[in-house]
């Protein structure tokens, strides 16, 4: 049966049969690696102190495996610290700014918090390049001697930078990039990153609480030779004696880790590692979107919030629904979760009205195929009704 349902949009749509085996659609803790159970995991550092030699090694394990799939310089360090993705930012910032004049650069939500970060807590006074949801600002013009903050990958937006490209190899401020959900989804320029941070629940569908610090050799040197005018908490402190606390990427983390969690990444980077690594985990990402953009572009009821493909997200991919408001992406949302077709596919909160579908390395594409089906009965259902 077919009838138009709204002006020029879908046409009504039966209940399909297939539901995607894994309808994990979350951008935040993400789906779980393929094959994952709760049974896969080393019990042997539970109820150990983290700092026994098994839980050292253990840490120590996970930062080597890290350092391998990201195929991180020497030249970098790489830790585990509380707080996730946000703490692990914030850390930075406290650190290392108000050495140098600061550009806070906004396109999304968690840069938009990296502005108040700065305006309101650090009060530097930064200069503030802010673009709509979906877009990013003008790259160019950014002024690389001052230390640089923004998103690489707009969780909240579906928006990206293209490349590292735009970031000033003779530049004398810092680079520091949210890289949350891009970690292990893009080949990163490491060398054109001072500072990057990230969080295990994104592209790893790994557990939540835990951030992780990559630091460069520039970053290493503001450490060593700056003090902030501010005090810094006990967790955010990174040196001693005017030396970097090295410990701490060496899996001698600030406070205690939840061993838990670190075997649960341990897990999904021995899973990233016999796809082939990051190439593969990248691979299947570009997949996923490219399998999700085709199902936007056989539906006119359905865009994309970042118009261009340059710099559209392959992971937090963010939608438009025509004439959408956030009533109607609640009950969208709502009936799919009802049926256990999708879970948690609407929209940030702080976005316009939408949906939000991850597709990140460890969503399989033939769920995401699965998924347009009911992404069609969903808007029907709701136009008809």
């Amino acid at each position: 049966m077919t009838d138009t349902v709204g002006a020029g949009t879908a046409v009504l749509a039966a209940k399909p049969d297939t539901k995607p085996a894994r309808p994990h659609f979350s951008s935040g803790p993400c789906a779980k690696p393929p094959g994952w159970s709760p049974q896969h995991l080393s019990t042997e550092s539970m109820g150990r102190s983290h700092r026994s030699k098994v839980g050292k090694a253990r840490l120590q394990y996970c930062i080597d495996l890290m350092r391998e799939l990201l195929k991180l310089p020497d030249t970098h360090r790489i830790g585990i610290v509380p707080g996730s993705d946000t703490g692990a930012y914030e850390m930075a910032m406290w650190t290392m700014l108000g050495a140098r004049p600061v550009t806070a650069m906004a396109w999304e939500s968690f840069g938009e918090g990296w502005v108040t970060d700065a305006v309101k807590q650090l009060k530097l006074d930064p200069t503030i390049v802010r673009a709509d949801y979906g877009l990013v600002p003008d790259l160019d013009a950014v002024d690389w001697s001052n230390d640089v903050l923004f998103t690489w990958n707009g969780t909240t937006s579906g928006a990206r930078v293209p490349n590292g490209d735009w970031i000033a190899d003779d530049r004398e401020g810092l680079s520091f990039a949210d890289a949350t959900s891009a970690v292990f989804a893009y080949d990163l320029p490491w060398d054109k990153i001072d500072v990057a941070t990230f969080s295990w629940q994104k592209v790893l569908g790994g557990e939540g609480a835990h951030g992780v610090l990559i630091l460069g050799p520039r970053a290493v040197e503001r450490l060593e030779t700056y003090t902030p005018e501010w005090p810094l908490p006990k967790v955010f402190r990174l040196v001693s004696k005017g030396k970097l606390a090295e410990g701490v990427f060496k899996g001698e983390t600030i406070n205690t880790p939840s061993m838990l969690a670190v075997e649960d990444a341990i897990f999904a980077l021995e899973w990233g590692k016999s796809i082939g690594g990051a190439e593969g985990m990248i691979a299947r990402s570009d997949a996923n979107a490219a399998a999700l953009d085709a199902i936007v572009q056989s539906r006119p009821w359905l865009g994309h919030l970042a118009p261009d493909p340059a710099t559209r997200s392959t992971t937090s991919v963010c939608l438009t629904v025509e004439g959408a408001d956030e009533a109607f992406i609640k009950a969208f949302a709502g009936l799919l979760e009802k049926e256990g077709a999708a879970f948690d596919i609407a929209g940030y909160r702080d976005a316009p009205p939408g949906l939000r579908i991850w597709c990140g390395a460890t969503v399989d594409t033939a769920d995401i195929e699965a998924l347009g089906p009911w992404l069609d009965w969903a808007y029907s259902e709701l136009k008809t009704a």
